[in-house]
């Protein structure tokens, strides 16, 4: 049963750090790229970062270039999300999803439940 689980969200204040990671399960995970995508309340899903699948290609947003790193772990089935310098902006639940190539193509064909993360006073 393939499977992403996400974790390490929560609410923090504005300029804080969060970490996220993404447990993947029942796949060859160091075979497929990987990314995070993020929605907000009453807003469109937003693509937030992208790794291929040996970790040494990366992609971001705009929005979050320079304060979020994206990693993986291949050897513990984990891809990692690490967030400064956030801002109330950021608020939305953060999913792990699983890209169908070892490239960064953003065809996404497995999705997890998603972690929330709230950044406020």
């Amino acid at each position: 049963q393939i499977q992403l689980v996400e974790s390490g969200g929560g609410l923090v204040q504005p300029g804080g750090s969060l970490r996220l990671s993404c447990a993947a399960s029942g796949f060859w995970f160091s075979n497929y790229a990987h990314g995070w995508v993020r929605q907000a309340p009453g807003k469109d899903r937003e693509w937030v970062a992208g790794i291929n699948s040996g970790g040494g290609i990366t992609s971001y947003a705009d929005s979050v270039k320079g304060r979020f790193t994206i990693s993986r772990d291949n050897a513990k089935n984990t891809m990692y999300l690490q967030m400064n310098s956030l801002n109330p902006e950021d608020t939305a639940v953060y999913y792990c999803a699983k890209d169908n190539s070892p490239m960064i193509r953003r065809e996404y064909d497995t999705w997890g439940r998603g972690t929330q993360v709230t950044v406020s006073s």
